[in-house]
């Protein structure tokens, strides 16, 4: 028995890539949001006055708010990023619950597109040592060229069994089990100042951490990209986090 195929053979090529996009669609954030959220515990009404005056005055507040880890006042800012990666990093992502929304894209809901992760030359892909104690070193040539060529097949094979399950009318939510994490999804994740902060001291590994971090390449990379809108917004923020060890406080 024939199917019609649900899309042609040129449209559902699949696509391999190597990095991670990560765009900051909207925020509401500045280093004068913790000013005044700090400062309504000893002046009330009158740390409305902040709302409009320049923080670079109240540095040394931010930096001592970090420093002693009075952190709610670090909370009342808000970003909303818009984030391409595999679905295996929103995964991980996923372990982030407090100060966190997410929406995924569905594949319930839409056919979802062949865009595969496959590491790039510069992903070291030897994991040596112990668990809790392990580095990871450089591949040779054979096994990048290995890891591409497996992943690539491995890819194509399960996107054809997924269309085939599709064409033959089974549904989408049950038609994609057959895909792998290395699938790439989109999410809006939204996230405070406070929230991004833990997330980048365990999913970056940063020559400033007072605690060391070893995260998966791929978030890791999803990290850095926030870090550098965040740190735009809210340079002294930013500034006292990496002063203090970039500990959340």
């Amino acid at each position: 028995m024939s199917h019609t195929p649900v899309e042609s053979a040129e449209s559902a090529a699949a696509s391999f890539r190597s990095e991670v996009t990560v765009e900051l669609v909207k925020h509401s954030a500045a280093d004068s949001d913790v000013l005044w959220a700090a400062r309504v515990s000893t002046a009330g009404e009158q740390s409305l006055e902040e709302l409009h005056k320049d923080p670079e005055r109240s540095k040394g507040l931010i930096n001592y708010l970090m420093r002693d880890r009075h952190g709610s006042p670090f909370e009342h800012n808000s970003m909303t990023f818009f984030i391409s990666a595999p679905i295996f990093v929103f995964r991980e992502f996923m372990r982030h619950r407090v100060g966190w929304s997410y929406n995924e894209e569905s594949g319930r809901y839409r056919q979802l597109e062949p865009v595969f992760y496959v590491p790039g030359e510069s992903r070291k892909l030897v994991q040596q040592g112990r668990p809790g104690k392990y580095e990871f070193v450089e591949g040779t040539q054979a096994q990048h060229e290995l890891t591409g060529r497996v992943m690539e097949d491995t890819y194509r094979r399960a996107y054809d069994a997924y269309l085939e399950m599709l064409a033959a009318g089974v549904a989408r939510e049950v038609a994609r089990a057959v895909l792998p994490v290395g699938l790439y999804s989109s999410m809006y994740a939204t996230c405070n100042a406070r929230s991004l902060m833990h997330f980048l001291g365990l999913r970056t590994q940063h020559e400033l951490a007072a605690v060391p971090s070893f995260p998966q390449r791929e978030i890791e990379m999803v990290g850095e990209q926030m870090e550098a809108h965040w740190a735009k917004l809210m340079p002294l923020t930013y500034g006292a986090f990496n002063a203090n060890g970039r500990v959340a406080p």
